[in-house]
């Protein structure tokens, strides 16, 4: 699917040319500046390991799931790109979650945790650079089918906004909200959570209550909503939509197992909420450009990690314009 979009403008500079390089491949906003320290970061904390998660090995985080950290740790990564391959241990067949980027050390370290197992399925979120290009080259290997989330290319008359997707990334079958994977003692189930990007899905594995959540909620940060593909709207009901849900555990492809689930959902809805609140009350005091609201609200924020702010508040003020509570005159926004 082709979505033609019009290209961003940050604080009268485009989104391509204000942010960073790896933010450009659609990495996740890592607001964390070293190892072995607590940051803020878009208002909240976090902890930084010490030391690296270890890369190519396959790690029980359940009984029906091992986890595989591609070697690709960065400041928008956090540790890196997690693989999943969902099934039995010893049983004839398995999936494979977001195989992540093209890396040869990746690939063999999923091949390894797979082992003698048939995969059924190759199985993507979404179609940022760090999740999906390993889908091609795996299928090749082993002749397993891509099955997921649609794929995307954003098309622009300005500067490319495409660049944070994998342009690699042919589904065999696109997978709607309900459907699914069925393998020897795993179903795998899609739920759509747009938001993040428009084709973003989380996997619900029906066995065990957990859920395969991608980038939409992660275990060490909220996941960014980059303009024009990403939206608040959808992304504030897809939330929702998991608030709805009695899943037990979230594994994401950043971060620790999420054991609180709900807790944590109910916290990125509130953190969004105050966001959208000091954007109203910033523009009740005065019009501004995006620019004008980040030192504000981002007080003592990394002026490395201002392009990415700027998109958060972006996508905020998009969606209070559809809701008919901003509206903007060339950069400058005010309150309706």
């Amino acid at each position: 699917m082709a979505r033609e979009l019009t290209p961003l403008r940050l604080g009268g500079e485009t989104a391509k040319s204000r942010s960073p390089p790896r933010l450009r491949e659609g990495l996740e906003v890592g607001m964390r500046l070293a190892d072995g320290a607590r940051h803020a970061q878009m208002g909240r904390m976090v902890t930084i390991p010490e030391k690296p998660w270890p890369t190519g090995i396959a790690e029980e985080v359940e009984p029906l799931v091992r986890r595989v950290l591609a070697p690709n740790p960065s400041p928008y990564t956090f540790t890196g790109t997690q693989t999943y391959v969902v099934g039995e241990a010893n049983g004839p067949d398995c999936a494979v979650i977001d195989p992540g980027p093209d890396e040869a050390a990746h690939i063999d370290a999923i091949l390894a945790a797979v082992g003698s197992r048939k995969i059924l399925a190759i199985m993507c979120t979404h179609t940022h650079r760090d999740h999906s290009p390993a889908a091609a080259p795996l299928a090749e290997l082993t002749g397993a089918p891509i099955v997921g989330c649609a794929p995307l290319m954003l098309q622009v008359a300005g500067p490319r906004s495409d660049e944070a997707f994998d342009p690699t990334y042919a589904p065999d079958r696109v997978l709607v909200d309900g459907e699914g994977m069925r393998g020897t003692g795993w179903t795998l189930t899609a739920v759509a959570t747009p938001g993040h990007t428009s084709n973003h899905l989380c996997f619900a594995l029906e066995e065990s209550g957990a859920l395969f959540t991608g980038d939409h909620v992660m275990g060490w940060s909220t996941s960014v909503v980059i303009p024009p593909d990403g939206d608040m709207g959808d992304y504030m009901t897809s939330l929702e939509k998991l608030m709805a849900r009695e899943d037990v555990r979230y594994h994401s492809a950043h971060g620790a197992a999420i054991e609180k689930p709900k807790q944590l959902v109910r916290g990125m809805i509130g953190h969004r909420r105050q966001r959208e609140a000091q954007i109203l009350r910033l523009l009740a005091e005065s019009a501004r450009p995006v620019s004008g609201f980040i030192p504000e609200m981002y007080k003592g924020l990394d002026p490395r990690l201002i392009p990415a702010a700027e998109m958060s508040v972006t996508a905020h003020l998009l969606d209070l314009e559809r809701r008919g509570m901003a509206v903007r005159n060339d950069e400058v926004w005010r309150a309706v």
